[in-house]
Order: structure tokens, then sequence, then C-alpha cells
């Protein structure tokens, strides 16, 4: 693993913003699909006025010299770059100084397109991560099972020294109740027997998914197709997702998925934990 590239702190963009929770820290996880493209758009809008502690960026398709946006006070940016310009990439903003920052899961294969970057803070580790896409054709569909279990391992080996939040877009829809067709998808990139089984892993290695301890019913999707009014007509999936540990699932106070923020073909989700999660040193 490597260090996070750092980005400036700007100035405060706008003075009403949101205070946060003193009581909970809320985590968001958002793949804006180009942050470039984002920051024309709603991406500072909504960042005011959700005022996450913690925001996690999938797909910038960026590096920071190429954004020239001053974050809102006290946010503080770190990034991990894909090597291509122009694809992949993640970015955390926080309110909360990070005890560390480092990118990727340490394997060279994996690492350079960006897709992992953890903060650690004093009661657990947060992991951002964007899953790869299968293709449509399936033509990645074994490098995904490759990484679906280098990323495993890596977080396992995390997780027995401190408890995890893992969050981002994982390109799978887990069960049937998480796209809108699932039938017509069986063997499309997203919706294989080997991705779901692949996300499945997870959950059984000791992660919750963290949406479903407050929602069990279908027809809560992150992501729409920009074809044919899809989100307009609900046609979606849900493959943005934040797991914990099962040591901090009782921590959990809510979990949401923000569908009516556009600006994106993904939306944001979230949730809120007791702050005494976050704020205190783990003691194991």
């Amino acid at each position: 693993m490597k260090r996070a590239a750092e980005a400036p702190v700007g100035r405060l963009a706008d003075s009403r913003r949101h205070a946060s929770n003193e009581r909970t820290m809320k985590i968001i996880s958002w793949n804006v699909n180009g942050l470039r493209a984002a920051l024309r758009k709603n991406f500072i809008e909504y960042l005011n006025s959700e005022s996450p502690d913690v925001l996690c960026v999938q797909e910038t398709k960026a590096r920071p010299e190429d954004v020239s946006q001053d974050w809102p006070s006290p946010y503080k940016a770190f990034w991990n770059s894909a090597e291509k310009r122009g694809y992949s990439g993640t970015c955390i903003l926080t309110k909360h100084p990070p005890i560390r920052v480092s990118t990727g899961i340490g394997l060279s294969q994996h690492d350079s397109e960006g897709r992992v970057i953890l903060a650690e803070f004093p009661g657990f580790q947060l992991v951002n991560v964007y899953v790869p896409n299968s293709q449509r054709e399936l033509t990645r569909l074994a490098y995904r099972q490759t990484w679906d279990r280098d990323l495993l391992g890596f977080l396992s080996n995390l997780q027995a020294i401190k408890p995890l939040v893992v969050c981002g877009d994982f390109n799978v829809a887990h069960t049937e109740l998480d796209l809108s067709h699932p039938k017509a998808n069986i063997r499309n990139h997203g919706f294989t027997i080997e991705e779901r089984e692949g996300f499945q892993s997870l959950l059984n290695a000791g992660f919750a998914d963290s949406f479903r301890q407050f929602n069990k019913e279908g027809g809560h999707y992150t992501w729409w197709s920009p074809m044919n009014r899809a989100r307009e007509r609900n046609v979606g999936w849900r493959i943005d997702y934040l797991l914990v540990s099962e040591v901090l699932r009782p921590k959990l106070t809510e979990a949401f998925i923000r569908k009516e923020i556009g600006g994106s073909d993904h939306c944001p989700v979230g949730v809120t934990l007791r702050k005494g999660t976050w704020d205190r040193r783990y003691e194991g």
C-alpha cells in the first residue's frame, strides 16, 4: 500500500452549511461518474446540504491537479487516482483528520487503477472501494473473481486489527431484491452467480449490509441506466453499499439511499453511526 495524495484544504464555500450532529458520524458514498463533471453540476451544493463527516467518492476520473475546486472548510481531500488518465479513481473528503491514509491493497496487479483508499480513525478503519466491472460480454469476469478474492483477504487482515466500514460501488446486485428484472439479467454483468457469490463471501466473513439492517424490501436502487427514462421509472440496480464489521452493526443508527440526488447515474448512499464508535480508540 502507498500513501494517498492529499489536496489542499480550501475556503468555506457556504456559510450556511449544516453542522455535524454531535452524537453521530455520517458517512456517505457516491459514485459520481466523473468528479469534474459532478463539480459543474450539484456536487458542492450536495456536500454542503448533506454535510457528512466523511464523503467517499468513486469513479473520480481525475487527479488532484485536474481539480481547481476549493473544498468547503473543514474538509480535506485524499486521493487515489488511476495511472490511466480519466479512468476509475477514488477520493475521500473528511472533516476529521485520519490517523493514517493509504491506497491500494498491496498487490501490483490490482493497484494501478486507483480503486481502494483507506482512512483509519481511532475507532475503526474506513475503506472506500470501486470494484471492477465485469464488462458487458463478461470479458473481465475472471479478473473480477480474482479481485474479489484478493479484496476479501485484504479486508479480513484489516478487520483482525480494527473494525471496518467498507463503502463504494461494488458493481453487483446481491439478490433478486436488488434489481428490477432479475430473471432477465441472470447472466449479465453485475448479476452473475460468480459476482453475487463474491459479494456473499464478504457477508460470510463478518460484514453486514447496512441498508438491509433497516429495510428488507425491494425497489430501492442506487444506479439507473441513462436510457429509456430508467431513473424516472425506477428501473434500477442496488450496487452501491456500505458494509460494516459485525461488531459495529449495533452502532448503526440509520442507513439510507438519496435517490432524489441527481448529477450522476448513481445516487449517494449513507449511514450514521453513534459517535462513540469512531472517536474512541478501539480496544479489541
